[in-house]
């Protein structure tokens, strides 16, 4: 059973897993924490780290990715916080900047740098892709 804990995407990779017949078999459910407030409710990302590496970083992916596994009865998590655009970007997190988290109960948390280019949809369609490309190098 997989979980979800989106932020940049809104959801999409829940949707893109709950588009094929038959997922109920795979998917436990999903997370969309776009505020860094939901992260710490939904998924107890500490405020601290928050505030000290950004919601765009590696770690708050990892605690994203390690909240909700602890908040389902899933065995892998996948996470995703990025900035997709058209805003928001700087020199030091650039628009297509994405770090995605995986979790599962078997390993400790890690997560993966991507720099994607494009416009907010194409930013969006690469994270969900990388996201269920990771998860399914994780699983094989």
């Amino acid at each position: 059973m997989i979980v979800t804990a989106e932020s940049c995407t809104g959801g999409m990779i829940a949707k893109t897993i709950t588009d094929s017949p038959g997922s109920s078999a795979i998917f436990e459910r999903g997370f969309v924490t776009y505020t860094n407030q939901s992260k710490t409710e939904m998924l107890a990302v500490p405020e601290d780290i928050l505030a000290e590496h950004g919601a765009v970083s590696d770690p708050v992916a990892k605690l994203m990715a390690a909240g909700a596994l602890t908040r389902s009865h899933a065995d892998i998590a996948v996470s995703c916080t990025g900035i997709a655009g058209p805003d928001g970007g700087t020199e030091t997190r650039p628009v297509g900047l994405v770090y995605i988290g995986l979790a599962t109960k078997d390993s400790p948390a890690k997560s993966f740098e991507h720099h994607f280019k494009g416009d907010r949809d194409a930013v969006r369609a690469q994270t969900v892709e990388a996201a269920l490309s990771h998860v399914k190098d994780e699983l094989t």
